[in-house]
């Protein structure tokens, strides 16, 4: 088994031979820190509106090293932190606006990717989400029933019989569906993006790492990047740069990868549809079937590194790939004499109430976007779209989404910020296994998590 080396999906194309770092202090009219798909998005958008600016992209180690490329490939619409914060915040019309455009979104990707010759094994299969105990088919009635509410939901609630002979989740109650979720090959998209946009003119320099923006400027090791707009798009690393060590804390994600399964382990599995998995537990999993058959499976782990601390290639301790290979077989028996061939895990941006934002201030230059959490393949899409908009000062209707400009207090300082983490998980797993075994309602302790973490809005 490969631990690490970054992920299954980089290791399944190869990585691409490194680019060159920045020669020098130079002026550009855009500099935008992290190479993944927020940048990435942001600078194709940036450069077809406007194909005379200037636009410099500096990435510490190389395009799509971060969660770009370590992602479970869930190109979903879900609106992160959920969209009920927006309807006490903005107001059901602003929601439901925002929930349209994540909608599209997904499209939006599928259309790029169709016109610039980007392979990314795209199946919009949508998304499958499964329960396995009385607690876990409760939560799934009442969230199906609270998505029906909204016309641009589409969810469909699956008995138990409808649900296994779609994916065939050894113990499911049942199951809800929705068609707005495609699979990516998440190292696919980030290659295919900074090939296009390095053949429209975008400039990116690998192995560059920026240790402070400030207004108008990117400092780095090797000089100095002045523009008339710099953005942050550093998810999971901001922590790296100066004065913002608390502003998103980098959480932890850990996937698997089995071998290629045969036709006889997919006879029992079925999941021909290629949607992408999820259940209902509190720590919760996600996985995918991989274009070659394989399943790739993820979760938690070891949720957070005390003092924000951030990778070591994806090293995923043993504890974790067993506890992952623990879900695999429990969900389906037939995978038990696999063989694991890849374990890495990422980290992504965690806002402290857990709602993502993207904005622009205009007097210092500085942009932003990032804190997606686990819903970025697509939300990165809208915020480089946004981020156009903005620089180019364009009044649109990305402009006038809820997300936009949206401010979030600090995380706490440590050790309060480490503790606080390492409870909440392992109050949810301790739920999980509560509900599993004996309990037939949610386990309390999971309600207290959510409250005091700041996710049950």
């Amino acid at each position: 088994m490969i631990n690490g080396e970054v992920s299954f999906w980089w290791e399944q194309i190869g990585r691409p031979a490194p680019r060159a770092a920045l020669p020098g202090s130079t002026r550009a009219d855009v500099c935008i820190v992290g190479a993944g798909y927020t940048g990435l998005w942001t600078a194709y958008y940036l450069k077809k509106a406007a194909p005379a600016l200037r636009i410099v992209i500096l990435e510490q180690r190389f395009a799509g090293y971060g969660a770009s490329g370590r992602n479970g490939g869930w190109l979903t619409n879900s609106i992160t932190g959920g969209r009920e914060q927006y309807v006490k915040s903005h107001g059901r019309e602003a929601a439901e606006r925002f929930q349209a455009r994540m909608n599209e979104t997904v499209d939006e990707v599928i259309r790029v990717a169709a016109v610039e010759g980007i392979d990314a094994d795209i199946v919009k299969g949508g998304e499958f989400t499964v329960a396995y105990d009385e607690p876990q088919q409760r939560r799934l009635e009442a969230a199906a029933r609270a998505e029906q509410q909204w016309s641009m939901a589409d969810v469909q609630l699956l008995s138990r019989a409808e649900a296994t002979a779609r994916i065939n989740v050894v113990g499911t109650t049942g199951a809800m569906w929705h068609p707005h979720c495609a699979r990516i090959q998440p190292a696919k998209l980030a290659f295919g993006l900074a090939r296009v946009v390095e053949a429209l003119g975008v400039e990116i320099f690998e192995g560059t790492t920026v240790s402070e923006i400030a207004p108008h400027r990117a400092i780095t090791e090797h000089g100095t990047v002045e523009a008339e707009f710099v953005v942050r798009a550093t998810a999971g690393f901001t922590a790296g740069l100066k004065a913002l060590h608390r502003a998103w804390l980098p959480m932890n994600s850990s996937l698997i990868a089995t071998e290629p399964l045969g036709a006889d382990v997919w006879e029992r599995i079925g999941w021909t549809g290629r949607e992408t998995l999820g259940d209902m537990a509190h720590a919760y999993m996600y996985a995918q079937r991989t274009i070659d058959d394989r399943i790739a499976i993820g979760g938690r782990g070891v949720p957070y590194r005390f003092g924000s601390k951030t990778d070591s290639d994806g090293q995923t301790p043993a504890s974790t790939v067993e506890a992952l290979r623990g879900i695999l077989t429990r969900f389906f028996p037939a995978t038990k004499g696999a063989a694991i061939d890849h374990a890495w895990s990422g980290v992504l941006g965690v806002p402290r109430d857990w709602a993502a934002t993207v904005g622009l201030d205009r007097g210092t230059g500085l942009t932003w976007a990032g804190g997606y959490v686990g819903t970025g393949v697509t939300t990165t899409n809208l915020a480089g779209r946004t981020l156009r908009d903005l620089i180019l000062g364009r009044q649109s209707a990305l402009t006038g989404l809820p997300w936009v400009n949206h401010r979030v207090r600090n995380w706490e300082r440590e050790p309060l910020r480490w503790l606080a983490v390492h409870a909440l998980y392992q109050a949810y797993s301790r739920a999980d296994r509560a509900e599993l075994t004996r309990r037939r309602t949610t386990s309390p302790l999971a309600s207290i998590a959510d409250v005091v973490s700041g996710r049950g809005h």
